[in-house]
């Protein structure tokens, strides 16, 4: 089982035992075991085989550990089981609903009947959810929309977890000794931000045995189709997963168009037509008309083929990086002229970064000190840091009043003066709260470095209600950089509903910079959001929000999103050095 998979059973586990009632202690300390499983970046599969003592790592107890073993060793978990036959496990998909929670997930089985989100769905449409106690039309409403919504997302699966899926098998794929070509198509190559499955190309010097290995990977749970040269999955996380093995003539068209998108293809074969060319899945053709419009997929004389850098040159275009491959102008801009190779970006990498402005320590919710989040920064290779915990308002995460901060702040100096290679900002995640007002006294405001703002709470506000109130915030003269602003959990909470243009025009005009929330459950800012916000030149921070620090190693989705929108270097805010950094944060 790979670190996805236990978390996700681990998380099943939880869930139950909170529709249960069992004991919160026991629940927190499953959600605290959850979050270390998800943020590991070494296997547990690893780590079993070599014999680690699990329990050093946080929030890892002798259950816990004896629950991953178990589930590294067997595949499965004797207590999922055990509570099974107490709870049907389909209650698990009601409690995460939004509107629903475990209590009602559990008020609604126990009293109607409901196990399934159908059964759920019929039972408001019936109008006999808005009868039990604790609940009411508008909660069936809520409910009911919060179905459909379910519906819409529940066929595709964040980036991040179709990471974790799909490594181990390319790894083993690419250890086999037929297989000399193997990579990733479709949108999980764009970096989208979910997939809905997964497309493997293969060049083989033997296709039997890498299909044979394909469908009998330990963790497939079902075999859909089995061919000589295309194969397809569904793996245990729920994704499907097809493999096509092509020729190495071919392979580099494939690869073109099996990466797409759609919409970035037709704009190659329309411009294939308008150079007499025929482009294609097989590879590049100049053809006569009559050959274009033939049956035989090979009809005229092949030109391009074998690689990506091949295809795009034979229709006068310089190679386009998968991430901008949307038709959002990329194919204009890689055209070759006399005077150049195409005007597309040098977008962003990981490596120019030169620190992280948005994170947290034991202060408030974070699992690592302060000491332990300045070491891994150091180790990163960057130059500057913010800690920023979470102030007061948000109780759930221990956020900080004035005093305690204060207290913080000498923490901060104590640590700086034992790291001087690295420059520590004072800094906090202040709410923003329901009136727009912010989280913290105005004193302290002034004595803070950096100040980040978020929304936290109330995000069902009427759109203008809440457009106001993130306005004011962003108006307020000691605010640095407005935080994952939308609000969004993908697959799990929607964007807050307010004028986001307006929103951006306002940060432009206050001098606040804008972030994206790197952590792969946000992704907030989303790149078309990003689109807009470098048209309006607005400085853009890379930030992981760690709460560990491996939760830093985060970086690499927002580079993906920062990509996605056409980001170079230049226009992000943590890519300055420190003295241009400090000067913008000045100034």
């Amino acid at each position: 089982m790979e670190n996805a998979d236990i978390a996700r059973v681990l998380t099943e586990l939880a869930d139950l035992l909170e529709i249960q009632g069992a004991n919160p202690f026991r629940i927190r300390a499953y959600r605290n075991a959850i979050h270390t499983v998800s943020e590991q970046t070494v296997p547990f599969r690893r780590m079993v085989a070599e014999g680690q003592d699990l329990t050093a790592l946080p929030g890892i107890g002798k259950e816990m550990a004896s629950h991953i073993r178990e589930l590294v060793e067997s595949g499965d978990l004797a207590l999922l089981g055990q509570l099974a036959e107490e709870i049907p496990r389909t209650l698990v998909t009601l409690k995460r609903l939004p509107g629903v929670g475990p209590k009602k997930a559990k008020k609604l089985w126990v009293e109607l009947g409901v196990e399934t989100v159908d059964g759920l769905e019929a039972a408001a449409q019936e109008g006999e959810v808005a009868k039990l106690a604790g609940f009411g039309a508008k909660s069936q409403e809520k409910i009911l929309t919060a179905i459909a919504d379910y519906r819409e997302h529940s066929q595709r699966i964040r980036i991040d977890q179709a990471d974790e899926a799909v490594r181990p098998l390319l790894e083993m794929l690419r250890a086999l000794p037929e297989v000399t070509r193997l990579e990733v198509a479709g949108s999980y190559r764009r970096r989208k931000e979910t997939v809905g499955d997964i497309d493997l190309l293969a060049v083989a010097t033997e296709p039997e045995p890498v299909m044979t290995a394909f469908t009998s990977y330990p963790a497939v749970e079902r075999v859909e189709m089995s061919g000589p040269t295309r194969g397809s999955v569904m793996l245990r996380s729920g994704l499907e997963v097809d493999l096509r093995i092509v020729t190495p003539e071919n392979y580099g068209a494939a690869l073109v168009y099996f990466t797409g998108s759609k919409e970035h293809n037709v704009k190659l074969r329309i411009r294939a037509v308008e150079q007499g060319l025929k482009v294609s899945e097989y590879g590049v053709y100049r053809v006569t008309p009559e050959e274009r419009d033939a049956d035989d997929i090979a009809a005229g004389q092949r030109i391009a083929g074998e690689s990506e850098e091949e295809v795009y040159a034979a229709l006068g275009l310089t190679w386009v990086p998968p991430v901008l491959r949307e038709d959002r102008g990329e194919i204009e801009a890689a055209e070759i002229t006399a005077e150049a190779d195409g005007t597309l970006p040098h977008l962003v990498e990981a490596g120019d970064l030169r620190g992280d402005l948005h994170m947290h320590s034991t202060w408030s919710d974070g699992r690592n000190s302060i000491e332990e989040m300045v070491e891994a920064c150091a180790s990163r290779g960057y130059s500057y840091l913010a800690i920023t915990d979470h102030s007061k308002a948000l109780a759930m995460t221990h956020g900080l009043d004035a005093t305690r901060l204060r207290q913080q702040w000498e923490e901060i100096a104590e640590v700086q003066a034992r790291h001087p290679e690295i420059r520590i900002l004072r800094g906090q995640e202040i709410d923003i709260l329901q009136d727009g007002s912010l989280d913290q006294e105005e004193e302290i405001l002034e004595g803070l470095d950096i100040v980040l703002i978020s929304v936290h709470s109330h995000f069902e506000l009427p759109p203008a209600e809440q457009t106001r109130r993130i306005l004011r915030a962003v108006a307020h003269p000691q605010v640095n950089l407005l935080c994952h602003p939308t609000g969004r959990l993908i697959n799990r909470r929607k964007p807050m509903q307010f004028d986001l243009d307006e929103v951006l025009h306002a940060c432009a005009e206050h001098g606040v910079a804008v972030e994206v929330n790197s952590h792969p459950q946000r992704l907030d800012l989303k790149d078309t959001h990003l689109i807009r916000a470098r048209e309006l030149a607005i400085p853009i921070a890379i930030n992981t929000d760690a709460h560990i620090t491996t939760g830093l190693d985060l970086r690499r989705y927002g580079i993906d999103q920062a990509q996605r929108a056409w980001l170079g270097r230049e226009q992000v805010l943590n890519c300055r050095e420190l003295d241009g950094f400090l000067a913008w944060l000045h100034g």
